[in-house]
């Protein structure tokens, strides 16, 4: 009798089950400052709880296709209709979906690093191999390097995935770059999980009407808050919505996270009140750090900041054990471009985002 491991895809072996250790953490201890996982730290708006009280009542009753919420999100980005959207329980299933419809065993996913690691946990599963290309670090900061991106093309290369704006970095790759790498013709999926921060208008969505192999994903998880209801989407074109959504799991958005979602999107100024609270946050945390000599901090777009602390002394590691002696969990970076001072923060509350800075200087000496 063979033995069960036998019988195992041989890409699959040993992966294993994804768990995220600090909002593992963070559960098990509510009394910590969970400033490392880009949440969103203000509560949804009373809108979007009315509806989850309304439709929660009818949880008894199996969801529909999301029509009313697909066509909100076709009439906010001016693409024909609900065949153009494909909902998922968070942009994580998207993604696996997508992938399962490209990715054969052997095939390459291009990612551009330092990037989400979602790319690489559902092209890995699918028998993919990852082909990570770095972006430029130069003067202590990140630029994409879309040359590099084409170069790395091969007659292997599935999917071109581009995070904009980028995680971790937060900054945005210019407009025409996404053209160049559109007319390669190979399916690429564009990252628009931070999107909302810097307003709709820095989407690429109206890629999608010209380039049929050019997909829009985003999520509720961040801007809107909604982190815990497990909402995203993809915008491409209908007839490549259609094939995707071949691989969705009946019934794979409920009730209570649809009707939510619509609400959330029906609430513009309930998005405008977390928009401009994060990017406040962000300009203070930004201004208050940038004293620190060999400090660096990117420049952000997006609801974390990512730093390097290399030249202080002073490695990443250092700065979050610190930090968690204060009650807050900050998320590490690993060793790159000749530093191992990288490290990244989540903008939190008013009180938590002053704690945060406190307890830099503090580390750093700066505080008085």
């Amino acid at each position: 009798m063979k033995k069960i491991e036998e019988y195992y895809a041989p890409w699959v072996k040993g992966i294993p089950m994804y768990i995220s250790d600090h909002i593992e953490k963070a559960w098990r201890d509510p009394s910590l400052h969970r400033m490392m996982s880009n949440e969103n730290p203000l509560p949804p708006s009373d809108k979007v709880l009315d509806a989850m009280y309304k439709y929660a009542k009818m949880a008894n009753r199996y969801p529909d296709q999301g029509l009313v919420v697909r066509s909100k999100i076709a009439e906010m980005n001016n693409v024909d209709g609900p065949g153009n959207v494909m909902i998922g329980n968070g942009s994580s299933e998207v993604y696996d979906n997508i992938f399962r419809m490209f990715l054969e065993p052997g095939d390459e996913v291009i990612q551009h690093t330092p990037c989400f690691g979602i790319y690489g946990l559902r092209g890995t599963l699918l028998g993919g191999k990852m082909v990570s290309v770095p972006m430029i670090y130069k003067d202590h900061k990140m630029e994409y390097d879309p040359e590099a991106i084409i170069k790395a093309v091969t007659d292997k290369t599935k999917i071109i995935v581009v995070a904009n704006p980028n995680n971790p970095t937060g900054n945005y790759m210019a407009a025409e770059h996404f053209i160049t790498i559109a007319e390669l013709g190979i399916p690429f999926v564009i990252d628009e999980a931070y999107m909302e921060y810097a307003g709709l208008g820095m989407s690429q969505v109206q890629l999608t009407k010209k380039y049929k192999n050019v997909l829009i994903t985003r999520t509720l998880s961040k801007a809107y808050g909604l982190a815990g209801m497990r909402f995203g989407y993809t915008i491409a074109d209908k007839e490549v919505i259609d094939q995707i959504a071949g691989s969705l799991l009946p019934w794979n958005v409920g009730t209570i996270p649809m009707w939510a979602a619509l609400a959330a999107f029906e609430d513009e100024e309930g998005l405008a009140e977390r928009v401009k609270f994060n990017n406040n946050a962000v300009d203070f945390i930004t201004e208050s750090l940038s004293v620190i000599p060999g400090f660096y901090v990117m420049n952000s777009k997006a609801n974390y900041i990512l730093f390097d602390c290399g030249e202080t002394g002073k490695t990443g590691k250092e700065v979050l054990a610190y930090a968690e002696t204060k009650g807050i969990i900050l998320r590490g970076e690993s060793k790159k471009y000749g530093s191992d001072g990288w490290f990244r923060v989540t903008v939190g509350s008013a009180e938590e985002n002053q704690l945060f800075v406190d307890t830099i200087l503090e580390f750093f000496g700066m505080k008085k």
